[in-house]
């Protein structure tokens, strides 16, 4: 009965040693201590210790090395958890840096986040879903490489789209230097036929019937303007006068209402003449027309001339007509 109660206060002993062993050893009131709880328990250790075999002390020792080792190797475990916390933690930033680089595809970030969102939950949950965690990892990385040859097929493609984009920019910038030629030419057609003075003119001769004979040759006066632009035609003088150097068109269509005659009529630029006209016809009412182009200098002078014994008709239904305009400048 000493022995078992012995045993036992050795027993709350070598718990206690355990216990200040976590904590750097005991102390002189340390032993006090246990020496107190064998008493409380009616057993002197000092006593005891003599009624105990070498055996049980020996076991007794051992036991407590074995729980020391025990403790060391749970300060050990509590090291290596840390450790496994810092690798999750790691592996935590790792699975974010992927989250990025996945952001490129869309299904395999939503299947990423879905995976790092059941894994958080796992971490949080259990220590032994860190081996989990580690092989979803893998996977994830595996997942990660082909994600990466598909990237990098991506580029492939971006390079060569950049390339094309390049191109097109290159042929973009040209057809741009085109249009804005195109479009300064156009301008400056604009502007030049903005400048370009407008000349024409479309004129009647008169409302009164026949006109001439006459002794002499006679400037025709026509009286009957239909347009003036450029107020290039005197109805008073009977002449054109040209505004600027430029290349002119001229025509006329003239009526006579005598029959078995000849109806003739000059065109002159200046002084000279340079158009003669004439038609015979043994019936009244019949016309004779022409029309030429004449290169002009600014200020010179057209105008038609009515041979001498000559004839022309017109009325109200404009049959003796006159007619001018500029072609272009020069």
């Amino acid at each position: 009965m000493r022995r078992a109660a012995a045993f036992l206060a050795l027993l709350l002993c070598l718990y206690w040693t355990g216990a200040q062993g976590e904590s750097g050893g005991l102390t002189g009131n340390d032993v006090t201590q246990t020496e107190i709880q064998s008493e409380i328990l009616g057993v002197k250790s000092t006593s005891d210790q003599t009624n105990i075999s070498p055996d049980i002390w020996a076991e007794l020792k051992e036991l407590r090395d074995m729980v020391i080792e025990h403790r060391v190797e749970l300060r050990k475990l509590e090291q290596e958890n840390t450790a496994i916390q810092t690798r999750l933690t790691a592996s935590e930033y790792k699975n974010a840096v992927l989250e990025s680089k996945m952001t490129d595809s869309e299904n395999v970030v939503k299947e990423l986040q879905s995976e790092n969102t059941e894994l958080e939950s796992k971490i949080n949950a259990s220590e032994n879903v860190v081996k989990e965690l580690q092989s979803e990892n893998t996977v994830l990385e595996a997942r990660m490489t082909t994600s990466e040859n598909v990237m990098e097929e991506l580029k492939k493609e971006n390079t060569d789209l950049q390339s094309r984009v390049t191109a097109s920019e290159d042929k973009t910038t040209v057809l741009e230097a085109r249009m804005t030629a195109s479009e300064n030419l156009v301008k400056e057609l604009q502007r030049e036929n903005t400048d370009q003075p407008k000349v024409a003119f479309s004129l009647g001769l008169s409302d009164y019937g026949q006109i001439g004979p006459f002794n002499t040759d006679i400037t025709l006066k026509f009286s009957k303007v239909f347009t003036n632009f450029g107020q290039v035609y005197s109805p008073t003088t009977g002449l054109f006068t040209a505004p600027v150097r430029g290349a002119y068109y001229f025509s006329f269509n003239l009526l006579d209402s005598r029959s078995n005659a000849w109806r003739d009529v000059f065109l002159y630029h200046n002084d000279k003449r340079v158009l003669w006209s004439a038609n015979y016809s043994a019936f009244s009412y019949e016309s004779v027309s022409n029309s030429l182009v004449l290169q002009l200098e600014k200020g010179d002078v057209v105008y038609l001339v009515l041979p001498a014994a000559h004839t022309l008709y017109d009325d109200t239904n404009n049959r003796t007509i006159f007619n001018g305009f500029l072609l272009f400048p020069l």
